[in-house]
């Protein structure tokens, strides 16, 4: 298994100490968390697109660009791009320079967002979105993989004969879909062949396992090879501690603070609390040896080769004890136990499925 560490940026005040930071000391501080995230031997960082408080990740390509320039190795992904508001030739520009100053090692997520605060600033309705994406995606490919693309479609005014500079670094950038609620996604996934990332984040296991089982289901309906599905999933927060009870006292008042948030509020989560969660959905929140079970029953019910975990809202020093005990306790049991083909070296992209 791989393993990528993401950030939507949120900026609160420290559920404990009450301690809160300027927007620019919360960007530091994303920086210096990719640096580690390095270091501990992640595989990727992760940067979302939110547009409204307590976020403050409404430009990834900025924040990975400024990421790329810290580190050497990490893969860096968009979590996601929600392309379905997005202008795809301002897209296919800012990500194909993004490619180059990171020397190839950038990834797209792509998705409609599961914020509705986005719609009305870039003159969508929430009920256009899935066209909307739709549309987006297949002029970006066509920018990408293309020269002097004409084009006419319903959310941009037309092209004639644009080609976009820079043309991507890589020979093509690798593009997963975001996958959250809606067979939608996994449907437009399905039909390019390209991989799905589950958010597996808001609800119970059997969700997302749906969402997952009709996306190898379509595969094969559009005639790619459904054993060669690549799928990569998200998770609950990540706090480990010697015990589980130890993490569940330890945790509960960052849960309780973004539990109360309007994001949170939005995505209408049936847990009863977290106890709830941590029992019925996706939060990795316990021992390192529960953790570790926890995530092969997911892998079970998945068979996803990717996972992502984030450790925002934690204070600076709890951030740098979970990732450093993840990183020794976690991740190389699970690495030994589940075989993953993505990021090899011999790979430099994730594979299309054909």
């Amino acid at each position: 298994m791989k393993f990528a560490l993401f950030s939507l940026i949120m900026n609160l005040p420290n559920a404990l100490t009450g301690e809160s930071f300027t927007q620019q000391q919360k960007f530091q501080q994303v920086l210096d968390q990719a640096v580690l995230a390095e270091r501990f031997g992640f595989d990727a960082y992760g940067v979302g697109e939110r547009h409204g408080a307590p976020f403050l990740s409404s430009s990834p390509a900025v924040v990975l660009t400024a990421i790329a320039g810290r580190t050497a190795r990490i893969r860096l992904l968009t979590t996601v791009t929600v392309l379905s508001v997005l202008d795809p030739v301002r897209v296919a520009e800012d990500y194909a320079t993004l490619d180059h100053l990171s020397g190839g090692r950038l990834e797209l997520i792509i998705g409609k967002g599961n914020d509705p605060r986005h719609y009305p600033l870039f003159g969508i309705s929430e009920e256009e979105q899935w066209e909307s994406l739709d549309e987006r995606y297949g002029l970006l490919k066509r920018l990408w993989n293309e020269e002097e693309v004409t084009w006419k479609g319903q959310y941009r005014p037309p092209l004639e004969r644009v080609t976009t500079q820079p043309r991507p670094y890589q020979a093509s950038i690798p593009v997963w879909h975001g996958s959250a609620s809606s067979t939608l996604s996994t449907e437009l996934a399905a039909r390019y062949g390209e991989p799905i990332f589950s958010s597996n984040t808001f609800h119970p296991q059997a969700k997302y396992k749906a969402l997952i089982d009709h996306y190898r289901e379509r595969l094969a309906y559009y005639g790619h090879d459904a054993s060669k599905a690549v799928v990569g999933a998200g998770a609950g927060s990540l706090y480990l501690a010697n015990t589980k009870e130890e993490a569940l006292k330890k945790f509960r008042p960052y849960y309780d603070v973004f539990q109360s948030t309007d994001s949170a509020q939005h995505n209408q989560s049936p847990f009863r609390g977290l106890e709830d969660n941590v029992q019925n959905g996706p939060a990795l929140v316990g021992s390192p040896e529960s953790v570790i079970e926890k995530i092969l029953n997911y892998h079970e019910a998945f068979g996803h080769q990717v996972l992502s975990i984030s450790v925002d809202g934690l204070s600076a020093a709890e951030q740098l004890e979970q990732l450093q005990m993840f990183a020794e306790e976690v991740a190389p049991e699970l690495r030994r136990r589940i075989k993953s083909t993505v990021w090899e070296p011999a790979a430099e992209v994730s594979p299309a499925l054909h």
